[in-house]
């Protein structure tokens, strides 16, 4: 089969790799019909993400179709379209349990495209089936449905419910990429009092109000935190959702929450933030950090299939599954390519108000 290969930092290929197989009796073989590209991949890519070894195939978010079932699995058999979890959980160590499966002991936790072979190729074996892929309802599009592999589970515990996002709150969340928009959209169902969004790239400031920012700042300068301190008289928002993942953003965010409040740390750091404990101290703010569970993941495919989350909107850009090279080139240069999701694979069906991308010339 074809996959996208990590060669070391700056370096990846679409090449022919051994098929998967069932290693595990807890395993499945998925037929990948829809995937993405997640912006730890690109930190992977650039190294920051050194339990990555050179020849892994990339990616951790997928939809599918089950091709072959280990003795154990019960919960799905061959045909089945499934949804793949960015997290695989064992089900039976304490964290599982608990319903912490991104910190599981049992061989889980995030593994897929990080410690064992990923979702960007044309088959994909997952362990831990019947926890970790998730039948899909058959209204529901590969396109959408693809972003609740990690996108807006990501975006609703790390950042809205580990935030503590409570009615008449102001939100202030620095980035406005996927992760952004979807902490955007899922922070609404607590009806906070007003959400602000903070990135340098005008497109992705448009794309927050369209998601529903109340209000947008450019990260550029100190235009974002004047502004928050101008719709707070002063105080600072209460919960401050971090989702870009560099120091700069990190320190922003301290700098924004008012005493009292949270900030909620949602994107993957490859260098040192500095935490400035000498103003923070007095200030009884709340920092949180952390994977994502998926245990929201059922209770998120219900919602969108009922429609209840913007899913769609999200996806500017889709590729034929083996311009998988090309795709990357295109999300990893948004700020010009005005990429938000890109999407490759899926059904002839799920072109509907998506943006095509066209050959390179």
């Amino acid at each position: 089969m074809k996959a996208l290969i990590f060669n070391g930092p700056g370096q990846s290929e679409w090449t022919d790799v051994p098929d998967p197989g069932i290693e595990e009796a807890t395993d499945v073989v998925v037929r990948v019909d829809a995937v993405t590209i997640c912006g730890t991949d690109l930190h992977i890519l650039k190294g920051d993400v050194p339990e990555v070894r050179p020849g892994t195939v990339l990616g951790h978010e997928a939809v599918g179709e089950v091709v072959e079932v280990g003795g154990d699995v019960r919960t799905v058999r061959p045909g089945d379209r499934v949804l793949v979890s960015c997290i695989t959980a064992c089900g039976r160590c304490r964290f599982c349990r608990e319903g912490g499966y991104g910190q599981c002991r049992g061989g889980g936790g995030w593994i897929l495209g990080h410690l064992i072979n990923g979702t960007q190729a044309e088959f994909v074996r997952v362990p831990h089936a019947d926890l970790s892929v998730h039948p899909l309802p058959g209204a529901l599009d590969s396109k959408d449905a693809v972003l609740l592999a990690d996108i807006f589970p990501t975006a609703y515990e790390v950042g809205v419910l580990n935030g503590r996002v409570r009615p008449g709150d102001t939100v202030a969340v620095v980035g406005a990429g996927p992760v952004g928009l979807a902490a955007i959209a899922t922070a609404q169902l607590y009806t906070p009092q007003k959400i602000i969004a903070v990135d340098p790239a005008p497109a992705r400031l448009d794309a927050a109000k369209r998601f529903g920012a109340d209000a947008v700042a450019s990260a550029v300068g100190d235009e974002a935190e004047l502004l928050v301190a101008d719709l707070t008289e002063g105080l600072g928002a209460d919960v401050v959702i971090e989702a870009v993942g560099i120091p700069e953003s990190f320190e922003m965010c301290t700098r924004m929450v008012r005493p009292g409040g949270h900030v909620a740390n949602v994107g993957v750091h490859g260098k040192p933030a500095t935490l400035h404990l000498e103003d923070l101290w007095i200030k009884n703010v709340t920092i949180t950090t952390g994977l994502v569970d998926t245990s929201s993941t059922p209770t998120l495919l219900r919602m969108m299939a009922a429609g209840r989350l913007p899913a769609s909107s999200m996806v500017t850009h889709r590729f034929p599954l083996d311009r998988m090279e090309e795709a990357y080139d295109v999300f990893s240069r948004a700020a010009d390519t005005g990429a938000l999701k890109v999407v490759l694979g899926g059904q002839p069906h799920d072109t509907v108000a998506v943006r095509e991308a066209t050959p390179a010339t």
